[in-house]
């Protein structure tokens, strides 16, 4: 566990208990809320293992984030309902899309490799957009699957999201700082100097790519349960930047980046909407002050870097 392991703990038993206390008091609203942001949560972990931990700048990461949302949807049209269908197909079809697009993006570097994922990225936007069949730039009704032991209200969905997020983090915990995230980490730092030595650079950063890729997968199918809809901006670069932004106010390369700039944009927004038509400029003012004065992102300022 992270040294810090009382603090997630103690926010773990307070989002256990949430849904309960916001039915009682009439906020069932935030419930879903909440819901968004632990779903957004592990897709911009996802981003910031390759990111953070890997060194590499994708701009095309919603591409498997709105793969995963559109294969439930899809899915469920066709007649599958079980979702113990749906979350493995999802899964394989964005981790295979992350596998062929790493292929050979890999091969490139610098603002090439950021240029080529957008590209991609951009191809797998429009190729949706023509699948009229599918809604095209309507998009396409999700129906919640069946899981069989319960019922995917929007209560159970919370709980599920939660105990898929917490299974994650514990999970990418125990993936970086393992020796796969030790090399992947080294060859951030130096590349050169990590393939010298005698570390396969490509495969490496290939199977992470394709890990991230899987998880960002899965955040969309929770996002399809979620919002009961699959839509072509899942998979818009509008998308990949959203994520970008919120790992950048978390803090890049650090373990809780994700999450924590997750809940901060998600937050910001929610509430600048309600103040102004002009919300963007508020959020764009917040991420410049934490470029300029906490360039580790809101986690460094708590000293929560993963080692």
């Amino acid at each position: 566990m992270p040294r810090n392991w009382p603090i997630p703990l103690v926010l773990l038993g307070l989002l256990l208990v949430f849904p309960p206390i916001a039915s009682a008091t009439g906020l069932e609203f935030y419930t879903g809320l909440v819901t968004k942001i632990m779903i957004f949560a592990l897709a911009a972990s996802s981003l910031n293992l390759i990111l953070g931990y890997g060194g590499m700048v994708s701009f095309g990461h919603a591409a498997y984030f709105g793969v995963g949302a559109y294969a439930a949807a899809i899915l469920a049209r066709e007649g599958v309902s079980s979702a113990w269908v749906i979350w493995p197909v999802a899964m394989v079809l964005s981790g295979l899309l992350a596998f062929l697009i790493g292929a050979i993006c890999l091969r490139t570097r610098g603002v090439y490799f950021i240029m080529i994922t957008l590209a991609f990225a951009q191809m797998i936007y429009f190729l949706v957009v023509s699948f009229k069949q599918y809604g095209g730039e309507d998009g396409l009704r999700a129906r919640r699957p069946d899981f069989g032991l319960f019922e995917l209200s929007d209560t159970t969905l919370y709980y599920l999201t939660l105990a898929v997020l917490t299974a994650v983090l514990y999970a990418l915990y125990r993936l970086v700082n393992s020796r796969f995230g030790r090399v992947l980490q080294a060859i951030r730092e130096n590349e050169s100097r990590a393939a010298t030595i005698g570390y396969p650079v490509y495969q490496f950063q290939l199977a992470a790519f394709v890990i991230a890729g899987v998880l960002a997968g899965l955040a969309g199918v929770l996002m399809a349960h979620y919002t009961q809809y699959a839509s072509p901006n899942l998979l818009a670069w509008q998308q990949s930047g959203h994520l970008m932004m919120m790992v950048i106010l978390g803090g890049v390369g650090q373990f809780w980046g994700g999450v924590l700039g997750a809940a901060t944009l998600l937050i910001v927004e929610e509430i600048l909407q309600d103040l102004t038509i002009y919300w963007q400029l508020g959020v764009g003012l917040i991420l410049l002050l934490i470029v300029l004065f906490a360039p580790m992102g809101i986690a460094g300022l708590f000293g929560r870097r993963a080692r």
